[in-house]
């Protein structure tokens, strides 16, 4: 099962999603408060099961409405994905990926572990 692990910055409260590996698959903003923190994990939670997909690495990609998974080719070259609310706003990014594939396997890590995952404290 996955977990949300919650720890604060120097300039506030983030989240990182990690798999039953232990691996970061989506990571937060930072949050000003713990409170608006666990509440960005509630929206993960509850837009991951609801979330479109659309793919932004091809050619006259076909625009979704939110909430939504969105992956692009970042600067560097490598695939990323986000998870954007209903209201558009960001709630989840990943790290780069180095192949489209390994990025889908991203997405669906996201909806596999968000729904359930625990959330601890570090």
């Amino acid at each position: 099962m996955g977990k949300f692990v919650v720890r604060e910055t120097k300039t506030g409260v983030k989240f990182d999603l990690k798999a039953t590996n232990g691996q970061v698959i989506g990571t937060s903003e930072v949050y000003s408060s713990k409170r608006s923190c666990l509440n960005g994990i509630e929206s993960v939670k509850h837009n991951v099961a609801v979330a479109h997909f659309e793919d932004q690495t091809v050619e006259g990609f076909e625009k979704v409405t939110n909430p939504k998974f969105e992956m692009y080719v970042d600067k560097a070259g490598e695939c990323r994905f986000r998870l954007k609310a209903k209201n558009g706003e960001i709630i989840l990014e990943s790290e780069g990926y180095k192949t489209k594939a390994n990025c889908l396997n991203g997405i669906e890590s996201v909806k596999k572990n968000a729904p359930d995952a625990l959330i601890v404290e570090e």
